[in-house]
């Protein structure tokens, strides 16, 4: 059958045929797009696709849930043990640092220990008041090693602290100590700067401070300090920044020992050791190394009166 032309009176619709003609179209785009009817149990019986359909739509038993949630589980830690094996290997290969063992002063926060300065010295040029009630005057001076982070003036200032402190070597009367100028300027560590000078306190690099040491025949191991015969004392800067393990005590405090323990070297007293366990270490006991069941204690006299413990060789 031909087309018909249009405005032909046959391509013509009247309101009502036009109207039947958009019901029909929009019932089959409905159909068209409608989705497929789920099969019911009836049909599932007879047609296998229809049983295939349903088995995949329906809900899921509350078992095979909880299958489902124990095989998550049982992943999860699959995983997690695996982490923690390559966590225990990575140790065992040294990938991680170990903590500490002890515990730490509690001050020592923010230190940083260079290993090797420059090997010079810039000595401190401030001058202190005479500390002390009786006896000759001992001056002393402060330098320290250039490029360990470590100013001059603020080490001498804590020197000065320590040896003008009254439980301090000059407590008894039998001395007075002074901290002296030195020139401000960088030199070697060849000791005393001034004629009227008895000894200068040296901060070292652990590097430079077990060199000094070997000068005099002592072995630190760039750990411990040393006094040498020519009126030099040793301070490892490690020790000053970070102290040592187990002391049991604050930074501070153990400052306080290193200084007294040294320059009671320069003024000639030799090794003590701890009196008994419990009681307070003298400050001549080789506390550094261990307070063989001592309590920390870094001052030379205690309630006025001088603190010592049994002498040793050592």
């Amino acid at each position: 059958m031909g087309n018909l032309e249009r405005g032909s009176p046959q391509s013509r619709r009247t309101p009502a045929q036009a109207q039947e003609a958009y019901a029909r179209r929009a019932a089959q785009i409905e159909r068209s797009t409608r989705p497929a009817p789920r099969p019911t149990t009836s049909e599932s019986a007879d047609d296998p696709r229809a049983a295939h359909i349903e088995r995949y739509t329906r809900p899921a038993p509350v078992r095979a849930i909880r299958v489902r949630r124990r095989r998550g589980r049982a992943w999860l830690f699959a995983v997690l043990l695996v982490a923690g094996g390559l966590i225990g290997y990575d140790a065992w290969r040294g990938g991680l640092v170990p903590l500490p063992s002890g515990p730490v002063p509690s001050d020592t926060a923010q230190a940083s220990v260079v290993e090797s300065g420059a090997g010079t010295f810039t000595y401190s040029a401030v001058d202190g008041q005479v500390a002390g009630q009786a006896g000759p005057v001992q001056r002393y001076q402060i330098a320290v090693e250039d490029g360990i982070g470590v100013s001059p003036d603020d080490f001498g200032a804590a020197v000065e602290g320590v040896l003008s402190d009254a439980r301090s070597w000059t407590a008894d009367g039998s001395l007075r100590l002074q901290r002296a100028a030195g020139s401000g300027q960088r030199v070697s560590a060849s000791g005393p700067t001034g004629t009227d000078v008895a000894f200068v306190v040296l901060l070292a690099s652990p590097a430079k401070s077990a060199a000094l040491c070997r000068e005099d025949g002592m072995d630190t191991q760039e750990f411990t300090n040393c006094r040498l015969h020519d009126g030099r004392v040793v301070i490892n800067a490690a020790r000053w920044l970070t102290g040592v393990q187990d002391y049991g005590a604050p930074l501070s405090d153990y400052r306080n020992y290193v200084i007294n323990h040294e320059v009671g070297h320069q003024l000639g007293h030799g090794h003590e050791l701890c009196p008994g366990p419990g009681q307070p270490a003298p400050v001549m006991q080789q506390q550094t190394l261990g307070l063989k069941g001592c309590t920390p204690y870094g001052w030379p006299f205690r309630d006025g009166a001088r603190y010592s413990g049994p002498l040793t060789n050592d």
